[in-house]
């Protein structure tokens, strides 16, 4: 399995990129986070310092499994100005795995055409940054190679839904329930 990234930039939103990043490591993914700034700590939209694993730019992002884009204002609008992870977010999209959750569908990937003819959530008010997308009004919206989900309430079931992808749903369902989110059905991340 190959490794997976979060990016921060000044302004995410912490629980999205925080319980993403807790749940793919309790389910054993290799995932880091990354900053795209100069710096390791990045403050998040409520003020919370976060050291990344990473920095953007002494990172070789050979094949990555998922590329994940946590949400947030500013943050959502921060990654989409950063034209370095626009060019690797294209390039994943033509047979790599990417997870965006609140804002960041409309205001990262929207642009640069990878929701284009897809199912798609986001933060509501933000639809309209997703015009060519199948838009729905979903928690979570789990493709084969995209996932998208609606904002902070659904950063759990957004995680899961990348473990189940990658891992399997046995082992989404596993670390689920020991985290204690009790499904009522098998897909209890939708």
């Amino acid at each position: 399995m190959n490794t997976s990234y979060i990016f921060l930039a000044p302004g995410f939103e912490e629980i999205e990129a925080l319980t993403v990043l807790d749940v793919m490591r309790r389910a054993g993914m290799d995932v880091k986070t990354v900053s795209i700034t100069d710096d390791y700590t990045v403050a998040g939209a409520h003020g919370a310092a976060v050291k990344a694993d990473l920095l953007y730019d002494k990172t070789d992002f050979i094949t990555p499994e998922w590329l994940i884009i946590p949400g947030g204002m500013p943050g959502a609008r921060n990654l989409s100005e950063f034209a370095p992870l626009n060019t690797l977010l294209v390039n994943q999209a033509q047979s790599g795995k990417i997870a965006a959750i609140c804002a960041a569908p409309a205001v990262v990937l929207a642009p640069l055409g990878i929701l284009d003819g897809k199912e798609a959530t986001c933060y509501p008010g933000f639809e309209e940054g997703m015009p060519n997308a199948i838009r729905r009004d979903a928690p979570v919206i789990a493709l084969d190679r995209l996932i998208t989900a609606n904002g902070p309430s659904s950063a759990l079931r957004f995680a899961l839904a990348i473990v189940a992808n990658s891992m399997g749903e046995s082992v989404a369902q596993e670390v689920g329930s020991g985290m204690l989110f009790y499904p009522k059905r098998v897909n209890f991340y939708f």
